[in-house]
């Protein structure tokens, strides 16, 4: 019965130690966590920093402490991957230190018994392999042990090795439950063969997380072994120690005293704890003071692995009192890997976690920036849009109502124009004799010398038409048109953007308006009559009474023929002309018969007297016919012709000219027109260019709020294991 019942408190309820690998588990997958976040946070942020969209606000500080805090998580997930639960033995050389460790491995671990003394550190954990090894520290070669004798000679025979030595011991993990649960068993030589405890504690207990004193209940606890755990105590807060009183089978000897020696080692262990180092209460104490005999609950678990039945030392009965020692060393076990899991992951992990909170805090504190500063940049560049857009129909609208007004302002100054060129060229035409008077060239009636009279007459008269024309119309033609162009420009100016605004000219002052009189062709068709016609003959009289053209061409034609075309009037004088030039006509015969009434009346000395003095008169005219008469009547013909040709021209040439300010004004305005169209795309340009901005912020804000959730939602992890693991 007593065999069943240890059997079962051996395999009772999992190990507490499970709670410490869940935990790693845990803190490690919410740190993976951490760092993938980070990694995608810390590029975001330096992203956000390079774009420019934020301004200033997402400073390259942030950016770099982003990747520092990257880089501290990715350190300490490497250290927690590294964490394990370690319990240090100390004790006086051969109190059974290595002989308590193999119990709780439940193998021959480590060499233990007479003649095997630990002479350095011993550091004992689990390996996946199926093969135990060694490590030293002046070397990571790996040394094969199979047995515990083979431990024993390697560590005997390596001459480097003392007592500040540190020997790595692999074992594997499937021949030993305990080490499968990251647990670390660090033996270590007698605290009575050293003077340099402080040597040992800062290489070897600093990151100890359960002390164990393995003392001898044949005697007390002595001053050395105190010594050491006050230098621990100075150093670690408060450490998590536990006392075993080995070789407990010895009290089987003195039955009647065994309660009383219990008691004596047992105060004199509450006091060391409660009183001298003060690491547990008066109360707590007794449950960290353990009696055992590590030998015998070796010898026991090692015999139930080969299928043997326990029983004592020598291979009997079992000893007396063996199941109440054996339940006491399980007790310290599980009292054991109850306080070394809860204080192993308070020690390994809390800071860890504390650490892990403060940088997702800094991180929801950044994304909450980029959050706020994407938003007030969002609202500047929506009113920034909206203005764009308003300016951009203001533009839009001004300009549609600007092309009616110039349109109407131009169709009104080219009208002006035209009348203007009109009154113009008239008084022009009105002062031609007074042009060709003035002209002044060496005249011959000669084909070939009268000929080059006549071009320069021509080129004289049309240079000084064209200067009258240009004294009396191109200054305020001119000037009107700069006076339109500057306002056309003063109306457009507004509308245009400031690079825009630069590249605007200020309004011609090359433009000149040409006149086209058509001076060639009035040269062309231009026949002069230089011959001698006497002023009382008849075409004389006749062309002075019908004008030149009737005459000609009345005394051209003998049959009277009116031609089509002519007035009624005209009819009748031409008619009138061709009766009294008719020599055969009934009009001729009524003439003469008049004549020859005068004469009877008058006398022949009357119409004698007459007859010479028109003699006279023709002697006269014919005599002062001389190459000035000539000149003055080639100039008055000239005239005459002139005048009839330009009065033809002017609406031609008046309308021409203001085609030429409707051409420039149209020019200018189209140009103008051009600028406002490049101040309209520049506008579409900085509206497209703003809707874009204004994504780009709206895709910041998603994301730094998608950050500051999955940093809230990993704190929400962070608090969830603190609150299962750490308070």
């Amino acid at each position: 019965m007593c065999v069943c019942r240890c059997v079962v408190m051996d395999t009772e309820d999992p190990s507490p130690l499970r709670r410490f690998v869940v935990a790693k588990r845990l803190i490690t997958s919410i740190f993976d966590q951490l760092l993938e976040f980070m990694k995608d946070g810390s590029a975001f942020v330096d992203e956000a920093w390079r774009g420019a969209d934020l301004g200033q606000v997402a400073v390259e500080e942030q950016s770099l402490e982003m990747q520092s805090c990257a880089t501290k998580l990715s350190t300490i997930r490497e250290v927690l991957i590294r964490r394990h639960m370690k319990v240090a033995f100390f004790g006086r050389t051969s109190n059974g230190k290595s002989t308590v460790i193999n119990a709780m491995l439940r193998d021959r671990v480590l060499p233990s018994g007479i003649g095997h003394t630990t002479n350095c550190f011993l550091r004992v954990e689990g390996t996946d392999g199926d093969e135990a090894y060694l490590t030293t520290e002046a070397s990571n070669e790996r040394r094969s042990v199979s047995t515990v004798n083979q431990l024993a000679h390697a560590l005997h025979m390596d001459p480097s090795l003392d007592s500040g030595s540190l020997v790595k011991v692999f074992w594997p993990k499937s021949r030993c439950a305990l080490l499968r649960d990251d647990l670390v068993l660090m033996d270590s030589p007698g605290t009575d063969v050293t003077l340099e405890l402080d040597t040992w504690i800062d290489r070897f207990c600093l990151d100890a997380d359960v002390f164990v004193l393995v003392g001898n209940a044949e005697s007390t606890l002595m001053n050395t072994e105190k010594l050491f755990f006050h230098k621990v105590s100075e150093r670690i807060s408060k450490p998590n120690i536990f006392i075993l009183h080995n070789r407990w089978d010895a009290s089987v000897t003195e039955p009647d005293y065994i309660e009383e020696v219990r008691k004596q080692h047992l105060d004199r262990c509450v006091s060391f704890l409660a009183e001298e180092l003060r690491v547990v209460g008066l109360d707590e104490a007794p449950g960290r003071i353990f009696f055992v005999s590590a030998k015998e609950v070796l010898s026991a678990r090692m015999q139930r692995v080969q299928g043997m039945p326990e029983t004592g030392e020598t291979g009997g009965a079992l000893a007396e009192g063996f199941h109440e020692r054996l339940r006491e060393f399980q007790m310290f076990e599980r009292t054991f890997e109850e306080f070394i899991s809860q204080s192993a992951v308070k020690t390994k992990f809390e800071q860890h976690t504390v650490r892990a909170w403060q940088i997702t805090e800094a991180v929801r504190a950044v994304m909450d920036a980029i959050n706020i500063a994407s938003a007030d940049r969002k609202i500047c560049c929506l009113e920034e849009r909206e203005e764009q857009r308003d300016r951009l129909d203001f533009v839009r609208g001004q300009i549609n109502r600007l092309t009616d007004n110039v349109k109407e302002r131009i169709t009104a100054l080219t009208s002006d124009v035209t009348a203007q060129v009109a009154v113009a060229l008239s008084n022009q035409i009105r002062c031609l004799p007074v042009l060709v008077d003035e002209f002044r060239a060496e005249f011959n009636p000669t084909q070939e010398t009268l000929q080059l009279y006549k071009t320069k007459l021509q080129q004289f008269v049309g240079q000084r038409l064209v200067d009258g024309l240009s004294h009396g119309c191109s200054v305020v033609v001119l000037r009107d048109v700069t006076e339109a162009q500057r306002q056309m420009i003063d109306n457009v100016h507004p509308l245009l953007s400031q690079s825009v605004q630069e590249q605007l000219s200020v309004p011609s002052t090359s433009f000149q308006l040409t006149y086209d009189l058509g001076l060639a062709a009035l040269g062309a068709d231009f026949q002069e009559n230089i011959e001698f016609q006497f002023s009382l003959g008849w075409t004389a009289l006749v062309t002075r009474f019908l004008g030149a053209t009737d005459a000609k061409r009345a005394l051209s034609s003998s049959d009277l023929r009116v031609q089509e075309g002519c007035s009624f009037k005209d009819e009748m004088v031409v008619s009138m002309a061709a009766g009294l030039v008719s020599v055969t006509s009934r009009a001729t015969m009524t003439v003469l018969v008049i004549g020859g009434v005068v004469w009877r009346s008058v006398g022949w000395r009357l119409i004698a007297l007459s007859l010479s003095l028109y003699g006279l008169v023709y002697l006269y005219e014919r005599l002062t016919w001389t190459d000035v008469s000539r000149e003055r009547t080639l100039k008055q013909q000239f005239v005459q012709h002139a005048a009839r040709r330009l009065r033809a021209v002017i609406p031609a040439t008046s309308s021409a000219c203001g085609q030429q300010v409707y051409k420039e004004l149209s020019a200018m305005f189209s140009r103008l027109s051009q600028r406002v169209d490049l101040s309209e795309a520049e506008l579409e340009g900085n509206i497209r260019q703003l809707s874009f901005r204004i994504q780009r912020l709206e895709n910041i804000q998603r994301r730094s709020k998608a950050f500051r959730n999955k940093a809230t939602e990993l704190e929400t992890q962070l608090e969830a294991f603190s609150v299962q693991y750490l308070q």
